[in-house]
């Protein structure tokens, strides 16, 4: 359809998609009112190039904020006048985080008497969770379901009508996958699916009507406006191309919009006097009676605003945050009616979504500001955006956060307030009071769970790339010798995990031996990276939430995130957990997870198996986790897990021992990372469990090794696997193309070969057996070995574990019929006499 349209005053508008759609040849067609409604952006993503930018939403344009309420109130009434004032009454909405909840909220006052809920990406400790899931195309994090009330969602047949909104339906998929959730478990007979723009293709519209047969409920639909997008075939890719293009073309611009130096403009805080009773918003329920008190309140507010403006101002926008839309939209709607002519008010809100942004009028989005977010966010930090603000000549800008939000990250330099300082004269910050529902009854619950820690305060890994469910230990006085600690956990007298050996620091050649397997090694591991990471996207995706088991996962999880990230465009929450054999898994990380994500989501991820005992250890703590009552803390039948619960199965880089289903390889190679300790896992610490250091609340502990950062290779590492990550792709596609076919059943062959050794040595204790490269390194820099069984033949992967046997003065048997490359063996009757085969410990680097 033609970009350019006549008015009747003979003056040419370009239409705000023009831009894309001659670039790309993206046509937009439908009735009379869809250009006006819809312009046209090109944003980073890998399943859609092209984003529909709404001119009413209220989100990426600035907007009156009469005009945003009125289009949701009037879908609102249309939705009423379909279901008749008494089912109206008794409905419940529930709208889309982020972009839909200030719309769903306006669609839930135009029904009038009806309770409002809207999907959150924020997860609250204490609420419990009543659903969730997954939007296809979206850059962020799950969708969570947090009623206050869980009966709010009920169903039965005497259900009420559920109406959904989001601004567009597109294909479908998010609004149809909500439904088919609720309904297995609340199911009710009719439903009304509402949006700004239907945009679905003929396939999708019958698509909706076969999912209402299917689920024998009314599926009813009310929109604004309908039509759709037709997109030439290669559009994904050229759009990426010219995405890349304009983003390096901007890069290279002195003062671009998204590097504006923080201004001058004074920043003023308002007290609003949010009345007490009223919640933020929807993101745990808003009644009839919310409503009620917030209207009565809504114009004295707007005279605090009002009363704080300069007197010349006579621009001014509305700025609200992310998924707080609708009180920033009522605060404009009043302030708006007060000032009535005297100045022009507009109302836009922040946003998680990255988008293109090119000065053309035929472009929706003409500018971007950038900013760290400011309200601790669950999937980690990152950049969040607001549109059309810079260079839109607003003499003030009124910001509106909620109090979790009020953090030293928005007051900060590179901040919010301080980008809108620098395009505006005046800068108010309103801050709304962050509703927090009673937390349900739970005596095993903390009040308060920890933090994750991150880098660079603990760790040199990047912030986003890992949170550590730890505390840290880094001041407290952890480490034993080699000799002394053996000997306490041998005799009974202390656990391997209340102690740390002295960090192993590794000779010149020694570290010369690691770079050199590093550049051998790096393509198989991307290798092995890909794969292990592309079968958990097809088997537990779309957004799995990795969680390492510190440390020896870590590194790999970093890994697997990087690839997501570099092939899919998906910045996949990371968090590293501590197990320990005997003593099972951390509690609170695992209610801290529960608390912030969906356990179904997790995938727990090490760097390889040896004999399999952690992957035991791991299914036990779960089950005894779920059977104790789990995050909800009510106990179920022994072993049951629940719908909800964490699966227990491990994804690897190497399963050596056949233990796990999900991995990158089966081979037993050197995996550099296992070379070394914390100087190639972001120098931290195997983790500690103490009595007298971690209390039943608290996270178990680890070290940051500071002091070591000149010999830290932790960064190499990734750098040079990442490095190797495209010209292995194909290879990954092929490999994880037939695993995902194959039968892939653990055959536990590496413990049965662990029984055998065990007893054929005169062991007979399996853990004093460590199988495979990675645990034998462990065993050399860590243990006190008493030799080294080594694989026939086995090659370059053994050159350190050689050289490290060669140091400690342990005998290496080359033995055949080994299913690994190599087998450590701890001394079976340790005293300090019997350190190795001639005595000698550890030599200095």
């Amino acid at each position: 359809m033609s970009g350019r349209v006549r008015r009747e005053e003979a003056v040419d508008v370009v239409w705000s998609g023009d831009w894309v759609a001659e670039r790309l040849g993206v046509a937009l067609e439908g009735d009379g009112e869809l250009q006006e409604l819809l312009g046209l952006a090109l944003r980073r993503n890998p399943k859609r190039a092209h984003l529909l930018v709404s001119n009413v939403l209220g989100k990426h344009v600035p907007q009156k904020p009469s005009v945003v309420y009125g289009a949701g109130y009037g879908l609102g009434e249309r939705v009423r006048a379909l279901l008749g004032a008494d089912d109206a009454r008794r409905a419940v909405v529930l709208g889309y985080a982020e972009t839909a909840t200030g719309l769903g909220h306006a669609v839930a006052d135009g029904l009038r008497d009806a309770p409002y809920l809207h999907s959150t990406r924020r997860p609250v400790a204490g609420v419990a969770q009543a659903g969730g899931f997954e939007e296809a195309h979206s850059h962020a994090t799950s969708h969570l379901l947090l009623p206050e009330d869980p009966a709010l969602l009920g169903g039965g047949a005497e259900a009420s009508t559920l109406v959904l909104v989001d601004d567009e339906f597109s294909t479908g998929n998010t609004v149809l996958n909500t439904i088919r959730a609720l309904h297995a478990s609340h199911p009710r007979e009719r439903y009304v699916i509402v949006a700004l723009v239907d945009m679905r293709s003929a396939g999708d519209r019958d698509r909706l009507t076969a999912f209402a047969a299917e689920i024998g409920a009314r599926v009813d639909l009310v929109t604004r406006s309908s039509g759709t997008v037709t997109l030439p075939e290669g559009v994904l890719g050229r759009g990426q191309a010219l995405v890349a293009a304009q983003e390096a073309e901007q890069a290279g611009r002195a003062g671009r919009a998204d590097e504006a130096v923080a201004g001058v403009a004074p920043v003023t805080r308002i007290a609003l006097d949010w009345p007490a009773e009223v919640p933020d918003g929807g993101r745990h329920g808003f009644t009839p009676a919310h409503r009620a008190a917030l209207e009565a309140a809504l114009p004295g507010m707007a005279e605090r605003i009002a009363g704080a403006l300069d007197s010349d101002v006579r621009r001014v926008l509305v700025l609200g945050f992310e998924e707080l839309m609708y009180a920033p939209l009522r605060l404009g709607t009043a302030l708006e009616s007060l000032l009535g002519a005297d100045a022009e008010v507009r109302y836009s809100t922040t946003t998680r979504s990255p988008v293109l942004a090119v000065d053309d009028p035929g472009y929706a989005i003409r500018t971007r500001l950038v900013f760290p977010a400011h309200d601790d966010p669950a999937d980690g930090p990152g950049d969040r955006y607001a549109y059309n603000v810079a260079g839109a000549g607003f003499d003030a800008v009124v910001a509106v956060v909620d109090s979790t939000a009020d953090t030293p990250e928005l007051h900060a330099p590179d901040g919010l307030l301080a980008r809108l300082a620098a395009h505006t004269i005046q800068v108010l910050l309103a801050v709304v009071p962050s509703y927090a529902p009673l937390p349900v009854p739970h005596t095993q619950e903390p009040a308060v769970l920890p933090e994750p820690l991150r880098g660079p305060d603990f760790s040199s890994y990047a912030p986003e790339d890992v949170g550590w469910l730890l505390q840290d230990l880094s001041h407290t006085e952890l480490e034993a010798p080699t000799e002394e600690r053996e000997e306490a956990i041998q005799s009974g007298g202390a656990h391997y995990a209340e102690s740390l050996p002295v960090e192993y620091q590794p000779s010149a050649e020694y570290q010369a031996l690691f770079t050199a397997a590093l550049d051998a090694s790096a393509a198989r591991i991307a290798r092995a990276v890909g794969t292990v990471t592309e079968t958990v996207l097809a088997e537990r995706g779309p957004r799995p939430v990795l969680v390492s088991l510190a440390r020896a996962g870590t590194p790999v999880g970093v890994l697997m995130r990087h690839w997501a990230r570099h092939r899919h465009g998906l910045d996949l929450p990371h968090y590293a957990i501590s197990i320990v054999r005997g003593r099972g898994i951390d509690a609170t990380a695992l209610r801290w997870l529960a608390a912030h994500h969906d356990p179904a989501d997790v995938v727990f991820v090490d760097g390889w198996t040896g004999k399999g005992a952690i992957t035991r250890e791991l299914a036990a703590a779960i089950e005894e986790f779920e059977a104790s009552g789990g995050p909800g803390g009510s106990a179920g039948p022994a072993g049951s897990a629940g719908p909800a619960g964490f699966n227990p199965e491990i994804a690897v880089l190497a399963d050596p021992g056949g233990c796990v289903r999900t991995f990158g390889t089966r081979e037993d190679f050197l995996i550099p990372s296992a070379c070394l300790n914390s100087t190639v896992s972001g120098l931290i610490s195997r983790t500690v469990l103490r009595a007298d250091l971690v209390g039943p609340d608290d996270f178990h502990g680890a070290k940051f090794y500071r002091e070591l950062a000149d010999s830290d290779v932790s960064g190499d590492f990734l750098a040079a696997v990442t490095a190797r990550f495209d010209e292995v792709a194909d290879q990954v596609d092929a490999e994880t193309k037939e695993l995902l076919a194959a039968d892939r059943a653990p055959t536990w062959e590496g413990w049965a070969a662990v029984e055998r050794i065990s007893e054929e040595y005169g062991i007979h204790d399996v853990n004093l057996v460590k199988p495979g490269v990675g645990e034998t390194t462990r065993v050399l820099l860590r243990r006190v070995p008493w030799k080294i069984l080594a694989k026939r033949g086995a090659g370059a992967d053994l050159t350190h574990i050689r050289l490290l046997a060669e140091q400690r003065g342990v005998p290496v048997e080359e033995v055949d019929d080994l299913p690994y490359s190599c087998v450590g063996l701890i001394h079976p009757r340790f005293t300090r006499g019997a350190t190795g085969a001639d005595g000698k410990a550890v030599q200095g680097a």
